[in-house]
């Protein structure tokens, strides 16, 4: 199980900031062999408690530069700045996670967790969550992990009258399983220890109270401590169903014992300060700036902010101007056939954009279409149940032309695996180059079939990710999705730009590279006249997902409420990489573009971009499976990653 551990000190101690530093490290160390695969902190200093947690082992994260300076700021606010003694009240509470459940690449699900006004540490397994939770509907369930609903019960019986011992009791009750606790809560002047199972222990001392989930984890670091920790010589075992309460004001420990989910003692009264905020400090919580207008971030290629705030996306903003519904029709009029026989083939890849854009064409510009679509391996069983509906419903033939699926999926991981040796985010594209022969799928059919008219109901405005060439080193201009219309001075910079990535990095060059030159051929290069919808007709969130849902109905992902990029093996982990790096993805300018579209405003995309950025490690965990690779070794790897800021 994990280890949890922590202090209360003041300037009774006589430690100073190199002599917590030393303990708290100890304490780390001691704990690991319970658990490596995360760690946490929580600090109590200068009336707010601040959290601080990475998915890496405790020698990684202690050495880690973020901790180093969360550490020194968080707790210097206790330390007197001449001496470097303690002569504020100080705490400390640290986890070192064993993975039960939920994900430790969820930075939610790593411990400390805050949980309404309590931030707190769990060591154990509740059995019972799922019954819980149909119990206590009340409840929203924020994290992956069963710790958070012992929290969740604690707060509502305090919010009820309740005392918070008398809480916690009450709450045990509940829960079926192990608890060993320790938290603190807003508006309380104590570090609360609470067990089930007594697997805890404590020993006071001069200006000090110490605890750990082991008795020889606490002996043999009182040992190691005894030059520097005054008169904490005896260790007491928390029992089960009893705790302690530790006060941040005097450092001294009192017991607590549940007796029939009443109190066995009251507290004495609080007299002095209570914690008044909570608040995650860990680097990717840390806010990144933003345009006060849209929501980019400070991170975003070629960015600058005026006095006001303002980033210069939004300041150059000109509404794209759309050929219009007349040019629509008098270019479809060219190609529509009055027999019934096929007129245009279309693109579906069994995404939102393609699945409507083939309806409108059919149901309201009485096309003849042909759907087609490109497998090269990272087509979603969603996509593929969703093409069958909207073609089954519309009488449509459907094409589809496979790649050899095992070789994409090997040349996918050769370059995931060449990147995560030296990562750079302008070559992140290259893990989807064997998508870009869809175009060249398109020409085919084009020429086999005699159906001259290819339409693309892909690339509306609003989801533009020009990012993605911007950490390449290009600022992309007009080119209405056609790549190939880059100025030629963009498209050397690109390529000498990947030249230069493969040059530093000889691992590009494997099995993939002929795929991937040819992919660039294919993107930039090779010249096509295809249509694309939505440069005619504005396109429409709201009208989109609703007609998709009632008349076909349509299937959305289980995991978020949005419906963009569901049919795409691959986008998660790459949004996944660009969100943990940069700190934003393509949610990120797809709700800035609709910001400066006037369809919603700054709080909404704010609110929708944090949801949408909540990945599903499901899918993440098919993604890679899919191609081969251990999900944890790659996303401890992407966490090592240095962040942009």
């Amino acid at each position: 199980m994990c280890g949890i551990f922590g202090f209360v000190t003041n300037s009774e101690s006589g430690l100073d900031l190199t002599s917590c530093r030393r303990i708290l490290i100890d304490l780390f160390h001691r704990s690991e062999p319970r658990g490596r695969d995360a760690c946490g902190l929580v600090l109590v200093s200068g009336k707010t408690a601040q959290v601080y947690k990475k998915p890496l082992p405790p020698d990684k994260f202690l050495s880690d530069s973020g901790f180093k300076d969360f550490f020194a700021q968080k707790v210097g606010l206790s330390c007197d700045g001449s001496t470097g003694k303690i002569n504020a009240p100080l705490a400390a509470i640290g986890h070192c996670r064993l993975v039960l459940s939920g994900t430790e690449f969820v930075h939610e699900n790593n411990q400390p967790i805050i949980v309404g006004p309590i931030v707190g540490i769990h060591n154990g397994l509740v059995t019972n969550e799922n019954e819980l939770r149909k119990t206590f509907t009340q409840f929203n369930k924020t994290y992956d992990i069963d710790s958070e609903i012992i929290f969740q019960l604690i707060d509502d019986y305090r919010k009820n009258g309740y005392s918070l011992t008398n809480s916690i009791s009450k709450s045990f009750d509940n829960i079926e399983g192990t608890a060993s606790i320790a938290f603190f809560r807003q508006g309380e002047g104590y570090l609360h220890l609470a067990t089930n199972y007594g697997s805890l222990f404590v020993s006071q001392g001069e200006g000090i109270t110490v605890f750990a989930s082991e008795k020889a984890i606490l002996q043999n670091f009182l040992k190691a401590n005894k030059n520097i920790i005054k008169n904490c010589n005896l260790i007491d075992r928390v029992n089960p169903d009893s705790g302690r309460l530790i006060s941040l004001d005097t450092a001294k420990s009192k017991k607590i014992e549940f007796i029939d989910g009443k109190e066995k003692e009251e507290r004495e009264n609080e007299t002095f300060e209570k914690i008044i905020d909570l608040t995650d400090c860990s680097e990717n919580k840390i806010p990144l700036k933003r345009c006060i207008s849209c929501i980019l971030p400070a991170t975003y290629p070629f960015i600058d902010f005026d006095n006001n705030g303002i980033c210069n996306y939004c300041r150059e903003y000109v509404a794209p101007e759309l050929f219009g519904e007349t040019a629509l029709e008098a270019e479809l009029e060219k190609h529509r056939s009055h027999d019934g026989s096929p007129d245009c083939l279309v693109g579906l890849s069994g995404g939102r954009d393609s699945s409507y854009g083939l309806h409108l064409l059919k149901k309201k510009y009485h096309m003849h279409p042909v759907a087609f679509s490109y497998d090269w391996g990272m087509v979603t069983d969603i996509s593929r149940r969703n093409q069958a509906r909207i073609c089954s419903q519309l009488k449509i033939e459907h094409i589809f032309r496979a790649a050899n699926i095992p070789v994409k999926r090997r040349n996918m991981r050769n370059n995931i695996e060449a990147w995560l040796r030296r990562p750079h985010l302008g070559m992140v594209p290259l893990f989807v180059a064997g998508d870009k022969f869809f175009f060249s799928v398109a020409r085919q059919l084009r020429s086999e079939m005699g159906i001259p008219l290819v339409i693309h109901c892909g690339g509306n405005d609003l989801e533009r990710t020009d990012f993605k060439a911007g950490f390449a080193g290009v600022r992309e201009g007009n080119h209405g999705n056609r790549f190939y219309a880059f100025p030629l001075y963009h498209k050397l910079k690109i390529g000498l730009f990947y030249v230069s990535q493969y040059l530093l990095n000889p691992s590009y060059i494997n099995e993939s590279f002929f795929e991937s030159a040819m992919s660039f051929f294919t993107t930039f290069v090779a010249r096509d006249n295809f249509m694309y919808l939505y440069q005619y007709i504005p396109w429409n969130e709201e009208e989109l997902v609703n007609t998709l849902l009632n008349k076909y109905a349509w299937e959305k992902a289980q995991y978020t409420e949005n419906t963009w990029r569901i049919g795409d093996g691959y986008t998660t982990f790459i949004n996944y990489i660009f969100y943990n790096v940069a700190g934003f993805s393509e949610f990120d300018t797809f709700r800035s573009q609709q910001i400066r579209a006037g369809l919603i405003d700054r709080d909404t995309a704010l609110k929708l971009a944090h949801k949408d950025n909540q990945y599903d490690m499901a899918t993440l965990k098919e993604f890679m499976g899919q191609v081969g690779l251990n999900l944890e070794e790659v996303l401890t790897r992407i966490g090592e990653i240095p962040k942009l800021s």
